[in-house]
């Protein structure tokens, strides 16, 4: 596969510090990330970029999520933004690498299953993991577990629908219910007391699947580590925004879903109202 170096165009300016960061995801699953960014780093400016028309990424194949990465980081280039959060599972296993190699001096920071706090946490040695088919067939969770599962026993289940059903906003409906209880049952039936949320979009969740798995078991999800990754990331590259004023539109959403419900979905889920553009995707794309 050729690469063509995109270099971002403020990288070495002294201005950089006050540009945007980016967030994308292959939905709305990231808003989990991006939350705990927004806690953490009140006074920057944030993009996000739901790619909610080829969600989700757990069915597609490497090279397809690492054309959607590199259109998005494009797009978000177009914005001058100063680093960018893969706030999706499946699309770091797929294509950090590559992003990184691509896109040389733009901090790129991504996310993993947290197996290892998991092993730390668990009292008899069965952790569960929920995550896309994706994910979990992936060589960088393989090399998760190599290093970090080894004394523990880990068992994994692929979830496949439930981010169809976040995506539509069901948080609530008795079918996600459903769904949940039978990928919790074979972690429970092992004996798992702490399960990895391996997914940004499962947090949305937590509160039904605590419920299913009862409160003596541990979730645990990485949104808040990879916000201080990202903060570290920012301060080493002297790329913090300087002041501590809060910008009057801290938090962007672009997407491409062609749903009606998008708008409602988005903002249920960040909380309140949010700044929402809707952008079309490129005729280009491997998955047009």
């Amino acid at each position: 596969m050729t690469i063509n170096v995109i270099q971002p165009s403020n990288a070495l300016n002294v201005s950089a510090a006050n540009k945007p960061i980016g967030v994308l995801d292959s939905g709305v699953g990231g808003i989990t990330v991006l939350k705990h960014i927004h806690a953490l780093l009140p006074q920057e400016q944030l993009l996000y970029f739901a790619d909610s028309l080829y969600a989700p990424y757990g069915n597609k194949t490497e090279v397809e999520i690492q054309s959607r990465c590199i259109e998005i980081i494009d797009f978000l280039l177009t914005k001058e933004v100063k680093a960018v959060v893969i706030a999706c599972n499946t699309a770091t296993a797929a294509a950090v690498d590559l992003m990184r190699e691509k896109y040389p001096l733009l901090p790129i920071i991504g996310m993993e299953p947290a197996v290892k706090p998991a092993a730390a946490a668990s009292h008899n040695g069965v952790i569960g993991v929920l995550a896309t088919v994706g994910t979990l067939k992936s060589a960088q969770f393989a090399a998760l577990l190599e290093s970090y599962g080894r004394n523990v026993k880990v068992i994994t289940q692929g979830c496949i629908g439930l981010v169809e059903c976040i995506e539509r906003g069901e948080l609530h409906h008795q079918s996600t219910y459903e769904l949940l209880r039978r990928y919790c049952q074979p972690l429970l039936a092992e004996g798992a007391d702490t399960i990895v949320l391996g997914c940004t979009h499962y947090p949305f969740v937590k509160e039904l699947i605590q419920q299913i798995v009862g409160p003596h078991v541990t979730l645990i999800d990485t949104g808040e580590a990879v916000a201080r990754q990202l903060q570290h990331r920012l301060i080493a590259s002297d790329l913090l925004t300087p002041t501590l004023q809060p910008p009057a539109t801290s938090v962007t959403f672009y997407t491409n879903s062609t749903t009606e419900y998008a708008e409602q979905v988005i903002s249920q889920l960040w909380g309140h109202t949010a700044n929402i553009s809707f952008v079309r995707a490129p005729a280009s794309s491997l998955l047009a």
